[in-house]
């Protein structure tokens, strides 16, 4: 029999000292969520109330076809909506009315708020409310923030989320629930790896439809696939779910971890866990060696971006050889990422919130081989020299769990090809 224990390092990080700056930050907008929810649920919309910037930023980061019926819109608040010369929530009853007049499709409506709809001191609860009770049984009505104000992109992923836990039906039933959006094909090989396992009573937050089984309760057992889901967290706990830690399933001792902590709750034979995971642990492993020689010796540096920053650095570390300067990340939920931070060996700077300019401070002196960054720093630390990595392409990437963990190391290294190509055609 294989063994499948994890390794903990000498001393983590989970009690380190950790820096913490408040200054000039940058953050990217909540409303990028919809992006990858609208895809993964199927009979569910996504009405923004925002401005005609928040419908460009959408149409723009989903690259949505001409052609296209997507499943997310903009009702626009016009300049009579913001000085308060138009009853808006009377606006927003009509667009929703005839949104649902022309999509009978859907089943999911969420109203999400916006940088100006927060400003104007828009109700949108209690329109959803309202609109949930006047199109009900067919339509169920939600609402979350998606601004852009304070917050990380992927917040709004929990936002949603944990505007739907205390809408669940109540239930007794011993049942696993997994927390987080992730695409299909990644989704379905968990599902099958839980069922070989003999774990079949499996739902997912959010289910792709509707009308699923969805519910939850005292005997519910939950676990996370995303480190950025706290609040729904918070909500499913008091519900009185019970929460599951493990590392996140990136790599494949990640992935191996995060199904044993799974196994271990619903006590699953460990011959009967060796077995099954055996074949994807090998495939898992190769992959990432291959993929892993350009990152082996080499250093990273996280600015703080998806909250995926500890998980990642775990990752890197621990499985493709690298060296973590710092890990920055917007905020470090110890009862999400304590786990991982067990296992990220202690020596690199933690930071948490940011001092933008201190935090490039402190970047540009330990000159990284590659610095994992949002869009808005990347290309002014590639002009001085550093190769960087786009912090948004982890979270629209499959990285999750055995198949996806040679893509997940493919993501890091290639940036660092790219710069040694560089240099060899500049030398030439």
């Amino acid at each position: 029999m294989t063994d499948v224990s994890t390794t903990l390092p000498a001393a983590g990080c989970r009690d380190a000292p950790v820096l913490k700056q408040r200054g000039q930050h940058e953050v990217f907008c909540g409303l990028t969520g919809i992006i990858w929810l609208h895809r993964k649920m199927q009979d569910a919309f996504f009405l923004v109330v925002g401005s005609r910037t928040c419908a460009h930023l959408l149409q723009s980061a989903a690259g949505v076809m001409i052609f296209a019926e997507p499943r997310f819109g903009t009702a626009i608040l016009e300049e009579t909506d913001l000085a308060g010369l138009a009853d808006a929530q009377t606006e927003l009853e009509r667009e929703v009315a005839r949104l649902l007049e022309r999509r009978k499709d859907i089943r999911q409506l969420f109203l999400v708020g916006s940088c100006p709809s927060e400003v104007i001191k828009l109700d949108l609860a209690r329109a959803a409310e309202k609109l949930s009770l006047q199109y009900a049984p067919h339509v169920r009505v939600l609402n979350y923030s998606g601004s852009g104000i304070e917050t990380t992109f992927t917040e709004g992923e929990d936002a949603c989320l944990a505007s739907m836990v205390p809408v669940l039906p109540e239930t007794d039933e011993r049942q696993l629930l997994v927390v987080g959006a992730l695409p299909d094909v990644v989704e379905d090989q968990m599902l099958d790896l839980l069922s070989k396992m003999g774990i079949d009573t499996v739902k997912v937050l959010p289910a792709r439809r509707a009308d699923s089984t969805l519910a939850v309760g005292p005997n519910t057992s939950f676990i996370l696939t995303q480190p950025f889901l706290g609040g729904t967290l918070a909500a499913l706990g008091k519900r009185g779910a019970r929460h599951i830690p493990a590392p996140f399933p990136f790599g494949e001792e990640g992935t191996t971890a995060w199904l044993r902590a799974v196994a271990m709750e619903f006590g699953v034979d460990i011959t009967l866990f060796d077995t099954v995971t055996h074949a994807p642990r090998a495939r898992a492993k190769k992959a990432i060696s291959q993929a892993a020689e350009k990152l082996d010796g080499k250093s990273v540096f996280f600015f703080p971006d998806s909250q995926l920053e500890i998980p990642l650095a775990r990752f890197l570390t621990r499985e493709c050889g690298m060296t973590a300067l710092e890990v920055g990340a917007p905020y470090i939920h110890k009862g999400v990422v304590g786990p991982d931070l067990d296992l990220l060996e202690e020596g690199p700077t933690l930071s948490e919130g940011q001092d933008v300019e201190m935090q490039l401070d402190r970047c540009r002196v330990a000159q990284p081989d590659l610095t994992v960054c949002g869009l808005g720093l990347a290309n002014p630390l590639e002009a001085e020299g550093l190769a960087t990595k786009w912090a948004i392409e982890l979270v629209f990437t499959p990285v999750h769990f055995y198949e996806q963990a040679g893509d997940l190391a493919g993501l890091f290294s290639r940036p660092l090809h790219r710069r040694a190509k560089l240099r060899l055609e500049a030398a030439e």
